[in-house]
């Protein structure tokens, strides 16, 4: 993706705008002649500044259409595309009214050959170009913030190998993406510390696979998911090549295994193609004896060989895709 910008306020471009302007002075043969270049240049280069700066905001910021596919809907539920669009034409729009503007004082300034006129002239265009920039104030925070949850987006490769990992808050999909791979999120002891998807890898040898942490979900219908859920189940619909299912049944996790089975059944009725690994976490507290796989981030009991069941997986899927 390319490099998006900082995006200033309408404050911020016009004061950047007037602050280059104020500097300019021309020399001229005459007082009108001194007077009529250097506001030519004046409303120039601040109707340049503005332009320039807004054409590079709509050229740097992702073009994004709504798609049945991952970073589409991932964009649309954490940014909004209809108001994304929104923004970026009324940026594009800034920019060509003060194109015009600015052409307009340009041939007025040319014509006039009243010294006491020129001044009005220029304080008119910049009035003009402040109201068209407060106009747009709200778009412009508006991508500013976009920009910054644009730099928060995870960056997935879709040819490569995926394993999610998921399950209700808190029941250590965390801490076991941190251990299996290279992705190192924040674990602390209270639901929904993971705000978005994070995205790590494990090695295999020469290759490499992606493994996903996903906000924890809560077995309840799709309208009735927060944002941070609605993360979780973009990563189940489009990422996923294996599905590992965590499981605590010491149910510090705050969910009681009834509702934690009732999550992971829902689950499986809703992916039923998706190879799916079950497993039992915090075995250091608590061992069901269900005959699942079971481990503990804690100890780092039966951690190897979770790790090397997910491989198992991915493998499996890897090999499918090239043929072998």
């Amino acid at each position: 993706m390319t490099s998006i910008p900082t995006v200033l306020t309408s404050d911020e471009l016009m004061d950047k705008a007037f602050s280059r302007a104020s500097k300019i002075q021309k020399d001229g043969a005459s007082a009108l002649d001194h007077r009529k270049k250097t506001a030519l240049a004046k409303v120039t280069a601040s109707g340049d500044i503005v332009t320039s700066t807004l054409n590079d905001y709509v050229e740097r910021f992702p073009r994004i259409e709504k798609g049945d596919d991952f970073f589409p809907e991932l964009v649309d539920l954490t940014i909004g595309i209809d108001h994304y669009k929104k923004s970026l034409g009324a940026v594009r729009w800034a920019s060509s009214r003060t194109e015009k503007l600015k052409n307009e004082c340009l041939r007025n300034l040319r014509r006039t050959k009243d010294v006491t006129y020129i001044e009005s002239i220029r304080s008119s265009f910049y009035g003009r170009l402040a109201s068209v920039l407060k106009q747009i104030s709200g778009d412009l925070l508006f991508l500013q913030d976009a920009k910054n949850k644009f730099r928060k987006l995870p960056s997935i490769a879709p040819d490569v190998a995926t394993a999610v990992i998921a399950g209700f808050p808190n029941v250590g999909k965390s801490k076991l993406v941190s251990i299996l791979s290279t992705a190192a999120p924040e674990v602390a002891p209270y639901p929904f510390t993971t705000k978005g998807i994070i995205i790590g890898h494990i090695s295999d040898g020469w290759r490499r696979y992606q493994i996903i942490d996903t906000p924890g979900l809560l077995d309840r219908d799709l309208e009735e998911r927060n944002d941070i859920e609605r993360q979780a189940i973009l990563a189940l619909k489009y990422l996923t090549h294996v599905l590992v299912f965590i499981l605590d049944p010491s149910e510090q996790c705050g969910y009681p295994m009834e509702k934690q089975l009732a999550l992971l059944d829902s689950v499986k009725k809703g992916f039923p193609d998706v190879p799916m690994l079950v497993a039992e976490s915090k075995c250091d507290i608590v061992k069901s004896g269900s005959g699942r796989y079971f481990f503990s981030s804690e100890t780092g009991e039966n951690m190897d060989t979770l790790r090397e069941n997910i491989i198992g997986e991915l493998r499996k899927i890897r090999f499918e895709e090239e043929g072998q």
